[in-house]
């Protein structure tokens, strides 16, 4: 059984990895704008490489 500790780590852990990912997510999308800007260029994803279903 888990302790109450154990199940706060590993709360605090997964909050810090989805924090991560969003900030990761954030900076991405900073980058691809300032590239838009700088570039002229569209920000869409290229869809050619996703499946439709």
């Amino acid at each position: 059984m888990i302790s109450n500790t154990e199940m706060i780590r590993i709360r605090r852990q997964m909050q810090r990895r989805i924090r991560d990912v969003v900030a990761e997510r954030r900076r991405a999308r900073m980058m691809e704008a300032h590239h838009t800007d700088l570039t002229g260029e569209s920000a869409e994803p290229d869809t050619s490489l996703t499946t439709t279903v």
